[in-house]
């Protein structure tokens, strides 16, 4: 594995925002302001298919069948003022999960690239997966581990099973945290799993799946979704009760209905999850390549401008950076 390391919408405006009215700014001045905010990419995906083999692309869309590196990343977030990115996991095989892990740590530590950290795959069911971690957690630069718990193959439940939990427990001894990335409509594994590894920090990655179709008018899109809009609110609801549970809004781009601007679409999801966790308990991710499924980078950068434009500027700044160089102690020089 190698890498070269060389919409604005009537409807979501709303009235001034009460903070920034306190601090003597107009809209246009609090807007400006916001565009200038500085990005923490906490979900970067970068693959070389020469170096690596992703079983899962066999049956994935053919935009996603190329190696994705640096370059091409620097490429899609040029000017969108991204000044740090952590690495996750893109699902090796586990033959190569080591690999993975140790090529990541050198992009880390080369200082030539975004990418600060990063989150490795692994598989904590196996028997295994402490003698896999413990070396590797050493390193400075290992954040966290992800195991995607969506798969056709992957059953429900597998996460409560006993050894998985041990394994969560052992991540939150090291210091390490687990992102959680599953059906939508089985949220409430992530509620009990959490509360089983009280000591562990776990992260909801896209915004716990949702697919943007289910919060449309009814008609055959949002009858397609594949989970209730409610009961999904509901399952967020419950999942921000617990306090080692944050939430990453990223990833809903790629699932994006067709004919409906961005910031509509996605608006319902993104602002249930940050009234939900509170600003001090959400984070960013670009989620690219995977969002080109829905639409580009800078899409993605503007969307989620536009639906938090109104919220106060210390927020935004939280969602963007902030609360991602704090829970993933990166550096703010």
């Amino acid at each position: 594995m190698s890498f070269d390391s060389s919409l604005t919408r009537r409807g979501f405006v709303r009235a001034a925002s009460a903070a920034g009215l306190a601090v003597g700014l107009s809209r246009t001045e609090a807007h400006a302001g916001a565009a200038d905010i500085p990005i923490v990419d906490t979900h970067q995906h970068l693959w070389d298919l020469n170096q690596l083999k992703l079983p899962w692309l066999e049956g994935a869309p053919e935009v996603l069948k190329h190696s994705y590196g640096l370059p091409e990343y620097a490429k899609a977030t040029a000017g969108l003022n991204v000044i740090q990115a952590v690495y996750m996991e893109v699902d090796v095989t586990p033959e190569q999960q080591v690999q993975e892990a140790e090529t990541l740590i050198a992009i880390c530590r080369s200082g030539s690239a975004p990418t600060k950290a990063a989150v490795i795959s692994g598989r904590p069911g196996s028997e295994g997966f402490a003698d896999y971690i413990r070396p590797l957690s050493k390193n400075g630069e290992i954040k966290g581990v992800r195991q995607v718990l969506h798969p056709p193959e992957t059953k429900r439940g597998t996460c409560l099973e006993p050894q998985f939990v041990k394994s969560l427990n052992l991540l939150g001894e090291l210091g390490l945290s687990f992102d959680l990335c599953m059906r939508p409509t089985e949220l409430e594994d992530g509620v009990t799993v959490a509360r089983r590894c009280p000591g562990t920090r776990f992260i909801v990655d896209h915004c716990g799946n949702a697919d943007p179709a289910a919060f449309l008018p009814a008609g055959d899109a949002r009858d397609a979704a594949g989970h209730d809009a409610e009961a999904w609110r509901g399952k967020i609801s419950r999942l921000a009760e617990c306090d080692n549970v944050i939430c990453k809004i990223s990833g809903i781009i790629a699932r994006a209905p067709k004919g409906v601007p961005y910031a509509e679409a996605l608006a319902p999801v993104i602002n249930h999850c940050l009234d939900a966790f509170g600003p001090d308990r959400v984070i960013y991710g670009g989620d690219w390549p995977v969002c080109l499924l829905g639409g580009a980078y800078a899409d993605w950068v503007t969307s989620l401008r536009t639906v938090v434009a109104d919220r106060p500027l210390a927020d935004q700044k939280k969602l963007f950076h902030q609360n991602a160089q704090k829970f993933y102690r990166l550096p703010t020089a």
